[in-house]
């Protein structure tokens, strides 16, 4: 039975609702696609709470793959039969969906459903990051909060083909061994350290080029203690709650930005090369750890579990 899970309203987990979907017919520019794997995200967690407002059907889940069903009219190089992965498009907790046909991207034999759905939006994440947002190169020394989690992994294993080297954040002793063996050269762990005296320690009292902040919070105030003088720090998620007002002097000599991936994948043209760089990234090993997987009816598991903490990697739904 194909299913698709929708919003009923805004909230917890509770406002899952799991509904028998027949497939659509693909519309000009259109593919439809069977779903094999579907990642989830703290986007979709925003888009559950209401933070950012989701279209109707309100289905949430910006990224997946899976094999292309069927194609509509004026639908160039993308054929029946195809593997593809795909982010950006809201719709994903679906057992079939339709996709524009741009947002397809041909996935590898050798790159599983589940790794290619939980690391695409992440792999576009990583490269917004690492190349758009601040130029990481050999010597580039960087912060990474939940160095663990899906988006840390990544960023680490991207960070140390370019050459640089990463400090990460922890929570616990296990999260910190997994950021060790995703190749962070120092674990800060501890959700209450001393997390810029210890960066001030690493780095000799001249801090970090760059902060990655996913957490939000007050922790935004401690990343910019964390950045050298004219380094930057890129808040990028609020999975601690809103980050409080920052008066410009605060910043001092430490730029501050706010780059989204949605944005960045929005850009038809940005999309197509950036998606093509994260498949050969994909070839590198550059891509995200499933810490677990569920059905795609059980994605209010999938959320509490995102949101508590309890998995090292990404959870995957699978139809």
């Amino acid at each position: 039975m194909d299913i698709q899970v929708r919003l009923k309203g805004t909230g917890g987990p509770e406002v899952f609702e799991v509904l028998e979907a027949a497939p659509q017919a693909p519309g000009r520019g259109e593919i439809r696609v069977r779903q094999h794997a579907i990642g989830v995200n703290f986007i979709d967690v925003y888009h559950r709470s209401g933070l950012y407002p989701l279209p109707a059907p309100h289905i949430p889940g910006v990224e997946g793959a899976g094999i292309v069903e069927a194609t509509g009219d004026d639908v160039g190089g993308i054929r029946v039969g195809d593997r593809v992965v795909y982010a950006g498009a809201p719709g994903a907790y679906a057992s079939t969906r339709l996709l524009p046909a741009w947002r397809a991207v041909r996935l590898p034999d050798e790159v599983p459903f589940d790794v290619a759905a939980t690391s695409m939006l992440r792999g576009l994440t990583t490269h917004m990051l690492l190349s758009a947002s601040y130029p990481v190169r050999a010597g580039s020394v960087l912060l990474v909060h939940a160095a663990a989690g899906g988006l840390g992994s990544m960023l680490t294993r991207a960070a140390a083909h370019l050459g640089a080297t990463v400090i990460g954040t922890a929570g616990t002793r296990e999260k910190a061994a997994v950021a060790r063996a995703n190749g962070v050269a120092h674990v800060i762990v501890g959700r209450d350290a001393d997390i810029p005296g210890a960066v001030a320690e690493l780095t000799g009292g001249r801090g970090v080029d760059f902060v990655i902040d996913g957490i939000g919070g007050d922790m935004l105030a401690r990343s910019l203690g964390c950045a050298r003088p004219f380094g930057l720090v890129a808040s990028i998620g609020w999975v601690a709650g809103a980050v409080p007002p920052i008066r410009i002097d605060d910043l001092g000599m430490v730029a501050l930005s706010k780059p989204s991936v949605m944005a960045y994948a929005a850009d038809r043209e940005r999309y197509v090369w950036a998606g093509e760089a994260v498949i050969d990234a994909f070839g590198r090993g550059v891509v995200s750890s499933v810490g677990k997987t569920l059905g795609l009816a059980d994605a209010a598991q999938a959320h509490a579990d995102l949101e508590a903490g309890r998995v090292s990697g990404c959870i995957a739904l699978l139809p």
